[in-house]
């Protein structure tokens, strides 16, 4: 149990980090902004209590959010990340049950391509970035004035989120545990 916790803090810590020091200095022509700190909620247990997971997404948000404004400034409004990540940890569960295989979760699988596929996976991922994505950049932009340059930088985002998504799968899948 204690190993777990150790396991899953340190992988929370590793995609702060990643994000914030790596990731957050990748922007092409201000549309496309690779947020893959967003994983790690979607790839947590199926049986990750509610609690657990909104309580999670608040400091994965928290800490995307605070980390840079002390280091840089990367121009975003305190709070987007946060609320975006909280939304997708709210929506989940829903999100899990619509996208239900036939027989189920199976008990103590997580939801990732190894378990259930890298169609299953991209659907799931597709929709989890889309409605983050959504609420981030709107957010951000705080108008529908500009609506469809905002909806361009979160169809150009969410792309190259999955990307790296997807890449972070085949990698993680292939390395020797």
């Amino acid at each position: 149990m204690i190993e777990q916790l150790n396991r899953y803090v340190f992988r929370f810590i590793l995609v702060v980090l990643f994000q914030v020091l790596v990731l957050n200095n990748i922007q092409f022509s201000g549309y496309i902004n690779p947020y893959f700190y967003i994983w790690y909620i979607l790839v947590l247990p199926f049986d990750t209590p509610g609690w657990v997971l909104l309580v999670t997404a608040f400091f994965l948000g928290l800490g995307i959010d605070v980390f840079p404004q002390g280091l840089a400034g990367n121009g975003s409004t305190l709070g987007t990340h946060t609320a975006a990540t909280v939304l997708i940890a709210f929506c989940r569960p829903r999100v899990l049950r619509w996208i239900n295989p036939r027989d189920e979760y199976e008990p103590g699988t997580f939801p990732d391509s190894k378990n259930y596929g890298i169609i299953w996976f991209l659907s799931y991922a597709l929709i989890m970035i889309g409605i983050h994505h959504f609420v981030l950049f709107f957010l951000e932009d705080l108008s529908l004035r500009d609506f469809f340059r905002t909806l361009l930088r979160v169809l150009l985002s969410g792309g190259f989120t999955l990307i790296i998504m997807l890449l972070w799968e085949g990698i993680r899948f292939r390395i020797p545990r």
